[in-house]
């Protein structure tokens, strides 16, 4: 069973920043897609950003691009998200998970294993 974990949230203003880190350990997926979800109170997990195996592909939700950097450092397993340019909209529990196969990269579905999540809170 691989086990994720997250961390680096809490709360912050506005315009502020904020680094995500989630690290693997069990079995290990490090060659395949990782991404980042999150969910707000009374709304579904959806999808922020993936990036491949090898990280040489990411991709974004439209809300995210230009603000948020998806990374992976596979020596350590363990994936970044960097979030810029804080809204409060983005106030969530972010949660990262780690998928067998490749696509389609925004769907649930796609992803095997999930952490317990990390709250943001972005204050206006």
């Amino acid at each position: 069973q691989v086990q994720l974990v997250e961390s680096g949230g809490g709360l912050v203003q506005a315009g502020g920043s904020l680094r995500l880190a989630c690290t693997a350990s069990g079995r290990t997926f490090s060659g395949y897609t990782m991404a980042w979800f999150r969910q707000a109170p009374g709304k579904e997990r959806q999808f922020v950003a993936s990036i491949n195996g090898i990280g040489s592909n990411t991709y974004y939700t439209d809300s995210a691009k230009g603000r948020f950097a998806i990374s992976r450092d596979n020596a350590k397993n363990t994936v970044y998200l960097q979030m810029n340019s804080l809204k409060p909209e983005d106030t969530a529990i972010y949660y990262c998970a780690t998928a067998a196969r490749p696509y389609p990269v925004t769907s649930r579905l796609t992803y095997t294993y999930w952490g317990q999540g990390t709250q943001v809170t972005v204050s206006s």
